[in-house]
């Protein structure tokens, strides 16, 4: 499949029916400022272009942002609520408010200031609903999800981050599932 602009990737999430009912218990949860992003929408992209059957989820990370609701406590709650609603769904649910602090970095201002963070811009993509529309934010474009392009995000571009984002790559089998990528490490 040949996957080049935002509309396709939009298409990919929108036609997976597990997709969408994983983004519709997110929007039931009423978090402030949420998005599902990391693998949820690369791996579902990846798999498309190369003609895959969808992964199976090994979490859905749901990031939001609520600088009044700090305590990782309240992270747990909403996984608990997320279970009652969707089960068996390997949810991860983070306040990016606070998320800064595990990072070493300045406070966030919005959840997608946290994501422009995460390791590779591949994976720094998040779709979420708007009523009944699904919305896709990309924090460092789209050319290296739809060319399966693994690179480091700017956040990771040290040699540290990108000996990180080496052992991302290793540890997850990557480079074995998806035989097409190229790594810019």
């Amino acid at each position: 499949m040949v996957i080049s602009a935002l509309d396709d990737v939009v298409n990919v999430i929108e036609s997976d029916p597990e997709a969408m009912r994983v983004l519709r218990a997110a929007a039931d949860l009423g978090l402030p400022d949420w998005w599902i992003g990391a693998g949820f929408v690369r791996n579902r992209v990846w798999d498309a272009i190369s003609n895959l059957p969808v992964s199976p989820e090994r979490d859905v990370d749901v990031a939001y942002f609520d600088p009044e609701k700090l305590d990782p406590r309240e992270d747990a709650r909403a996984e608990a609520r997320a279970r009652v609603v969707l089960p068996g769904v390997p949810w991860e649910i983070r306040n990016q408010a606070r998320m800064h602090q595990h990072n070493g970095d300045e406070p966030y201002t919005s959840t997608l200031d946290a994501m422009s963070r995460w390791p590779e811009t591949a994976t720094c993509v998040a779709v979420t609903l708007r009523g009944d529309a699904v919305r896709l934010v990309s924090c460092h474009g789209l050319a290296d999800l739809v060319g399966m392009v693994v690179r480091p995000s700017p956040a990771f571009s040290d040699a540290a981050g990108r000996a990180k984002v080496r052992h991302r790559v290793e540890a997850k089998g990557w480079c074995d599932r998806w035989a097409g990528l190229r790594l810019e490490i």
